[in-house]
């Protein structure tokens, strides 16, 4: 067995008979070729200010797979703040494009939520910008902002279309999450926008819902995985929280308070894997330390490549075979074996494809 490096762009795994099982599909929905041409990384959302001249310059060469410019919260509530937000944003995506800036499809727009007086003027403004081809709502507490949200799409006849990331921030939103997720514009595509994915605001939610953070995290078990299943039922990005740390307020109350601190990248990284583990595929990011951590965690890591491309190699043999399912060695010293069938053979393709896609040692087996 030998391991080499894969192109990202070219590469493709190995053996002409495991590319003919994945191409079959295994007459499961979903399982694409194993080429990276059907997967784009999309692990870390960065959020840049709107209003910061030197952040916006800085975003240009920032890596982040999704930049999040921001017109919402990192924006003083005042219709000229807004205004001041707006412009500057929209004399920078139109000054920059490829290659001398981020690729559209790596351009986000949060916008004010539909309950604000600025939400006219965010959504026109950010659909007059052609590189901008995604929107980050707040406040998606029902599929009624998503409408108003798409009647507003079409009312400005865009060509291409538009998706649109929801953010669940409220207790009703995790409520209605099903209807959420499932939502379709009455208005068509592209013409009324396209929902893609599903953004958790911890903060925000626990503000509605009193919950008290803790640095176990298990306060928010139960909402991180309802919109993370939520997500994968209807085929739609999970993005996960914006890291958080934790501090003692004071030495007397020992009371553990919850902020934002982007300078601890090792909490950073276990929330990231808890994220990644609950299903999500990326991490909502507020400062470029936070980038290189988030995308080098929600990738496989080597051990799960290794069993990944043992499972597909396998799987094409004994499919070759006529057979459906296959052991694969435990590697227990005792002869043990785990049985390999459909469901898992379709997880190890999920497994390669991202790896592939990220440009990670995939094992070849001749």
């Amino acid at each position: 067995m030998a391991a080499h490096r894969l192109s990202p762009l070219k590469s493709k795994v190995n053996s002409a008979a495991t590319q003919r099982l994945i191409r079959s599909r295994y007459h499961l929905a979903g399982v694409a070729d194993v080429t990276n041409e059907g997967v784009r990384l999309r692990r870390s959302y960065l959020y840049v200010p709107a209003s910061s001249d030197r952040m916006l310059q800085k975003s240009v060469t920032n890596p982040s797979d999704v930049i999040i410019y921001d017109l919402e919260d990192s924006i003083a509530p005042s219709a000229r703040d807004k205004k001041d937000a707006r412009d500057r944003l929209t004399e920078f995506l139109s000054r920059i494009c490829p290659p001398h800036g981020p690729d559209p499809e790596r351009i986000a727009v949060r916008i004010n939520s539909t309950s604000t007086p600025f939400f006219e003027a965010d959504i026109a403004e950010a659909l007059r910008i052609p590189s901008v081809r995604t929107l980050v709502l707040p406040k998606v507490n029902s599929v009624q902002v998503l409408h108003a949200v798409s009647r507003a799409i079409a009312a400005r006849g865009v060509r291409e279309p538009v998706h649109l990331v929801a953010s669940i921030e409220s207790a009703r939103a995790l409520w209605d999450i099903g209807e959420i997720a499932r939502w379709t514009s009455t208005n068509g595509v592209p013409r009324g926008g396209v929902l893609s994915a599903l953004l958790f605001a911890a903060e925000d939610y626990c503000a509605d819902t009193s919950i008290i953070r803790t640095t176990s995290r298990q306060e928010l078990l139960y909402a991180r995985s309802k919109i993370a299943a939520a997500a994968k039922a209807f085929r739609l990005e999970a993005i996960d929280m914006v890291g958080s740390f934790f501090f003692v307020n004071t030495p007397f109350l020992h009371r553990l308070e919850v902020c934002v601190n982007y300078k601890d990248l090792n909490y950073l990284k276990e929330e990231c894997q808890d994220g990644r583990r609950l299903g999500y595929t990326g991490k909502q990011a507020i400062h470029p330390s936070q980038v290189k951590v988030i995308q080098s965690t929600f990738v496989p890591t080597s051990e799960e490549i290794m069993r990944a491309a043992k499972i597909v190699h396998l799987m094409a043999q004994t499919h070759a075979a006529q057979r459906g399912a296959v052991g694969l060695d435990v590697g227990d010293g005792k002869g043990g074996k785990e049985e390999i069938d459909a469901p898992m053979l379709k997880q190890a393709v999920k497994t390669v494809e991202l790896a592939q896609a990220a440009g990670l040692n995939i094992p070849r087996f001749d």
